[in-house]
């Protein structure tokens, strides 16, 4: 295969990832900026909420990434039954997974918004906030796991409708119940979770739709005619790929958690501007998330088919193209990153504070991109365990370490957690990059 079609290829596969990661982070962001409308307050209690509500979905990424993998490998390997067998084993474990964890966050809402930082003004809202989302949370995960099966098989269409769909849905119940309009009740930041939780049960039933496709590799016809049923093996190759990634998102929370934190104590108005800041840079994340996606699906697929050197083509062509997103997102924070915290903020000084906090974004997307792109291709081989080193050493350490010297001993303040942020994202990066050019991960069995 020539480059132009590498390039050809990739593009067909990421555009629908890249667009469904950037429209669910950009309804995010519309999302805090609708709530931004109740006060600074109400920035800060939706922001506290963020690494918990992550924490909670961490074994359900770890799961989604474990199917992507696993039913790419077997589409290359043309083992039809095999994909829908790791599909319907990925789903039953999400279900009792997620009771589980919606019962512990609804229980103990209260401790954990208390361990995360939260203050008289955002306790009570960030609890309830809390409450809502995971109480709703069994319809996003249902959605992520079909999802995360689709597009190992390569349909990563579905995934993008289904997503931007929701976020629509999401964003006009945000205008209706936040203020309360049209005869709607004005329920706040209330309103926010529960437009939130009524976008995830619109896209929870498109994804199941989806498996009632004649041109779906995973289809729920295929699974009850020929009687694909759980297997331990199964099982056991998604706990060994999963635990592993769960771990080491459980590791990198820590140092999430303990940059929220920090922030939080610095003040509302200074949490505010913090959590602005990172909804920016989820706009990064979003176009890395989508090429991650691209690479994980066409490297898997062909490592399935023992091909070794185009499983590191296809990750060289998707970095790549990251690179020039990243870019082009640099140049847009640069020359509109102060308007853009305008759309957060009325306060003039929060605007300008903000305003340098988007500098610190624009230098990291340049890195954040592309190591999203060399973790995927990793995870992608199998190669989990040094991802999970990597994860601890630049985020656990690296991370929480400059942020709490920089904060409380230099007394850097926003400034300080930032350089933190950037000293994670540029330790990954090296990291990633590094193992990614040894070539090993190709030759991983899972």
């Amino acid at each position: 295969m020539k480059d132009k079609a590498y390039y050809k290829t990739a593009i067909s596969m990421a555009w629908p990832s890249v667009l469904e990661s950037f429209f669910i982070s950009l309804a995010a962001m519309i999302d805090t900026m609708m709530v931004g409308g109740l006060g600074s307050f109400a920035i800060a209690a939706v922001g506290l909420t963020t690494q918990p509500k992550l924490i909670g979905l961490t074994v359900f990424f770890a799961i989604n990434i474990a199917v992507s993998s696993l039913v790419a490998r077997r589409r290359g390997q043309e083992d039809k039954r095999g994909a829908n067998e790791v599909f319907l084993t990925a789903l039953f474990l999400t279900v009792v997974a997620s009771l589980i964890i919606t019962a512990i966050f609804l229980y103990f809402a209260d401790d954990i918004m208390y361990l995360t930082g939260s203050n008289h003004e955002t306790h009570q809202p960030s609890v309830n906030y809390l409450r809502i989302i995971m109480g709703g949370m069994i319809f996003n995960v249902i959605a992520m796991v079909i999802n995360a099966a689709q597009r190992g098989s390569g349909n990563t269409r579905i995934a993008f409708f289904t997503n931007v769909t929701s976020s629509i849905v999401n964003i006009i119940f945000n205008y209706l119940l936040i203020n309360g309009k049209l005869g709607f009740p004005a329920l706040g930041i209330e309103g926010a979770a529960i437009a939130t939780v009524l976008g995830t049960f619109v896209a929870m039933l498109m994804s199941i739709r989806s498996l009632y496709s004649p041109d779906s590799l995973i289809q729920i016809k295929y699974i009850l005619k020929y009687k694909v049923k759980m297997q331990m093996k199964t099982v056991k190759m998604i706990f060994g790929l999963g635990s592993n990634m769960a771990v080491e998102n459980l590791m990198m929370r820590i140092g999430f958690v303990a940059t929220a934190v920090t922030a939080a104590k610095l003040g509302t108005n200074a949490f505010a501007i913090h959590n602005a800041g990172m909804n920016l840079l989820s706009l990064g994340f979003s176009f890395g998330d989508g090429m991650q996606v691209a690479a994980v699906a066409l490297a898997g697929r062909a490592l399935g088919r023992q091909d070794h050197d185009e499983a590191i083509k296809f990750g060289q062509i998707c970095q790549r193209i990251g690179l020039v997103m990243s870019l082009v997102l640099s140049l847009f924070l640069f020359t509109f990153g102060k308007n853009l915290m305008g759309l957060y903020f009325n306060e003039a000084t929060l605007i300008d504070e903000g305003a340098i906090i988007t500098r610190f974004v624009m230098i990291i997307v340049l890195l954040q991109i592309s190591q999203l792109v060399y973790g995927g291709c990793l995870r992608a081989g199998g190669d989990v365990r040094y991802t999970l080193i990597a994860g601890i050493i630049s985020v656990t350490i690296i991370r929480t370490s400059v942020t709490l010297i920089l904060v409380n001993i230099f007394n850097l303040g926003l400034y300080g957690i930032w350089i933190g942020i950037l000293s994670d994202q540029f330790s990954r990066f090296i990291l990633l990059r590094h193992r990614f050019k040894q070539g090993n991960w190709t030759r991983i069995e899972i």
